[in-house]
């Protein structure tokens, strides 16, 4: 008998006894003996220009030295936004190919926009662990469907589903540096200590990516490892340590012009760019530096600092794992990989910003108010992305920004360093190419080939090519002559050192776009239109641009805004749910599962239980400092806080609390278009309303949700971070209305009757 039910593959003998049977085992995957390990950073929002050996005054010495010791690729391009720009680094395929139109917030109901990566495109960490390797990856996700970020997932996109053995970090698109969401391998975590206590979410993510290298290193060294490390840095928020903040003070007060320029010269004087590229004129929306008024000019250079410290803070922590992998020897044969996932964000607005929310849902900020608060810039209390101007430093020389498909949006400063694997160190290299060639340049390295079929799943091919001759040879062709561009409806296609790329204006017809022409290899800040002189290349360009468009999923065309894509309906979405209750002790609820009570009649209905009047603390509360609500019990009375970007609407119980067992309510009434009346019920009894004036309308943010505590960045002053209910509390129960419209009854649950409005007069308290 040869045959096993466990294992049909068994190549030994089985007999009646060990005696007439003969043991095989199978040797587990390795990798070859001195396969080097693979350590991608992927830095976040990070421009053309902020790093030193880029032309930044920013100091990023550990950057810089891994430059040295390899190359810097000066022509690299990425898609224009970061799930996407993600999904093609760790596949080697193209977003749309593998289902990531956009963000992995949203499911547009079409192949290319299901906010996943497919099963048929492994990802680098599944063809690595097969073939021998050790697999973590720390820092930022955003590569599964947010609303399958729950306790209750499905787990099977995230970093642990993908090929990972190890995870530690946060899987949405932002999070707050001092407070931020975390997850470890796959359950959320409680951040390990507070800002007061020092606590900075980059430092947490070197020492976890650290302490998985040293584990690893410790039990398995005969392993190669590889390691993806995506910082959250310099994604807004900007926060950084106070001292780096201080060291950066007053370093911007020149304006962006003179920064701006000072960094153009210094791109040329690095061979970064050719003596002859010209500085473009101002993108739209941003003004001469002289032309802003004083004020908004002390505003401004606050923000870009607390920018640069930022960039600062996580080039020294890059340079701890540095220099680990240095004094345990396995630096030298480490491919590092270096790179921005986009180009610089233009989501502060040509006023910068302190609070993220009020950009999301379309609030402009009051001038003054910012200013009142300027010292917060960079800290725990503040939110901060620089304006418009900034960001267009941060991407010089190139015109516009993420999102966008001209050069500012996609060409981004990229670094490979291995001295073991003869790389040439402090070389620049000047061939096109495009975030899908890392993966199949290093499996290309490694000496792994991308499987055809894998578990089961038959694998689509990869889209990059290898451009390994170009790491030894500056000579070397680029490993690729095209490579198409969209996003929101901007697309682009490059060939042959010829560009074509056309700016969309949501809501108009595609039809009406202008396609601009340049000749990129030539003039790379896309300075001179040649639409006009050379129409057969630009129409051959366009008509490349469909074919593959065809051929890689782009279409159909979608310019739909976040807000528009987070409302359509679809099967099993959160939006489709109208009672919502939790259990008393479950983690944070990811902001992309909340129950979607934004801008739509709903009540909160808590079962609790106190002993003691001194009893009291957050019941449920969503959002951070820049805004959402909170339902919390002090001073012995119920009080439910609506924070509207910064501005607190309270409304406080009546009386005091009764003891025992008691069903505390808060319910809002829509009465118009982002605006309320909110009332709070105790035992079924009224106990005060309120008018709540102003209501977001789209977005709470990307901060999640506690049940029974206020862990993260906490909504309201008025009680401290980490607050706790003290009492005992069963449960927390959301009922919605079915609709946005005025008037829509809420709905009930199976054992909560509706409540009946209550014939109180109300009053705006405080």
């Amino acid at each position: 008998m040869t045959s096993s039910l466990a294992d049909p593959s068994y190549e030994g003998t089985i007999g009646r006894t060990y005696h007439d049977s003969t043991e095989h085992w199978s040797a587990p995957p390795s990798a070859a003996p001195g396969t080097p390990n693979v350590v991608y950073v992927l830095l976040d929002d990070v421009g053309f220009a902020d790093f030193g050996c880029f032309g930044a005054e920013i100091d990023t010495p550990t950057i810089d030295r891994l430059a040295a010791s390899g190359l810097r690729y000066t022509n690299f391009h990425t898609s224009p936004l970061c799930s996407p720009t993600r999904a093609s680094v760790l596949t080697g395929r193209n977003h749309h190919s593998v289902g990531m139109r956009m963000l992995s917030n949203f499911d547009s109901g079409f192949p290319s926009g299901r906010g996943r990566i497919t099963h048929a495109a492994a990802t680098v960490a599944e063809m690595l662990a097969d073939a021998g390797f050790n697999t973590m990856a720390v820092g930022k996700w955003h590569v599964a469907p947010l609303e399958h970020t729950t306790p209750s997932g499905p787990y099977d996109q995230w970093p642990l589903g993908r090929g990972f053995e190890r995870y530690y970090g946060f899987l949405e698109a932002e999070t707050d540096n001092f407070y931020p969401e975390l997850v470890h391998d796959n359950h959320q975590v409680d951040p390990p200590a507070t800002p007061e206590e020092g606590y900075h979410l980059t430092e947490d993510l070197t020492d976890r990516a650290i302490g998985f290298v040293r584990d690893q290193t410790s039990f398995t060294p005969e392993k190669p490892f590889f390691l993806y490390l995506a910082y959250a840095a310099a994604h807004a928020p900007h926060q950084a340590p106070p001292e780096y903040l201080a060291k950066y003070r007053g370093r911007y007060d020149a304006g962006w012009d003179v920064v701006r320029a000072d960094r153009h010269r210094r791109q040329i004087g690095l061979g970064i760019i050719p003596p002859d590229a010209p500085l473009p004129p101002h993108n739209p929306g941003v003004v001469p530096w002289d032309d802003v008024p004083p004020e908004q000019r002390r505003l401004f250079a606050r923000m870009q600092e607390a920018y640069a410290a930022m960039v600062d803070h996580t080039d020294a922590q890059l340079g701890r794992l540095v220099d680990f992998l240095e004094r345990i020897g396995r630096l030298d044969n480490t491919i590092f990989v270096l790179m921005s996932d986009n180009g610089a964000s233009p989501e502060g607005t040509p006023l910068g910003t302190l609070n993220p929310t009020a950009f999301q849902n379309r609030v402009p900020e009051n001038l003054q108010d910012s200013l009142d608060r300027i010292d917060e810039i960079g800290g725990p209390r503040a939110q901060s992305n620089y304006p418009l101007g900034w960001a267009q430093v941060s991407n010089t020389p190139f015109r516009r920004y993420k999102q966008h498909t001209h050069e500012g949006g996609v060409r981004v400063p990229f670094v490979l360093s291995w001295p073991a694997g003869d790389v040439p160190g402090g070389q620049v290299r000047t061939q096109f190419q495009h975030s899908i060639d890392v993966t199949a340049t290093v499996l290309d390295l490694v000496g792994v080939q991308p499987p055809a079929v894998r578990r089961g799943v038959p694998q689509m091919p990869l889209h990059g090519r290898s451009f390994r001759d170009g790491l030894r040879d500056p000579a070397a062709p680029p490993s690729r002559d095209r490579q198409y561009f969209e996003m929101f409806g901007h697309r682009g296609i490059y060939h042959q050192g010829w560009k074509a790329v056309a700016f969309h204006e949501r809501g108009t017809s595609w039809d009406e776009d202008r396609w601009e022409l340049y000749r990129i290899d030539e003039d790379p800040t896309e300075s001179r239109d040649l639409a006009a002189e050379y129409p057969e290349v630009l129409r051959r360009l366009i008509e490349e641009f469909w074919i593959e468009a065809a051929r890689y999923d782009v279409l159909p065309l979608d310019d739909r805004g976040f807000a528009v894509r987070a409302r359509v309906p679809r099967p099993g979405s959160v939006r489709d749910r109208l009672v919502f209750t939790y259990l008393a002790g479950v983690p944070t609820v990811s902001g992309a599962a909340v129950p979607p009570t934004m801008n739509r009649s709903h009540a909160i209905t808590a079962r609790v239980r106190r002993t003691d009047a001194a009893q009291g603390g957050v019941i449920v509360a969503l959002g951070n400092v820049s805004g959402g609500y909170v339902l919390h019990i002090k001073d012995n009375r119920l009080a439910y806080e609506y924070n509207y970007l910064g501005e607190h609407h309270v409304l406080r119980s009546e009386g005091e609390l009764p003891l025992g067992p008691v069903e505390l309510t808060f319910e809002l009434t829509k009465t118009a278009d982002c605006q309320g009346v909110g009332r709070l019920y105790v035992d079924g009894e009224a106990a005060g309303a309120a008018l709540f004036p102003r209501l977001l309308p789209f977005f709470h943010g990307f901060a999640g949700m506690d049940i029974g505590r206020s862990i993260h960045s906490p909504v309201s002053p008025s009680y401290p971070a980490r607050h706790e209910f003290s009492g005992e509390l069963e449960y927390v129960r959301f009922r919605l209305a079915a609709s946005e419209e005025v008037g829509e009854p809420i709905a009930a649950a199976d054992d909560v009757a509706p409540r009946p409005s209550a014939g109180v007069g109300f009053e705006v308290v405080d």
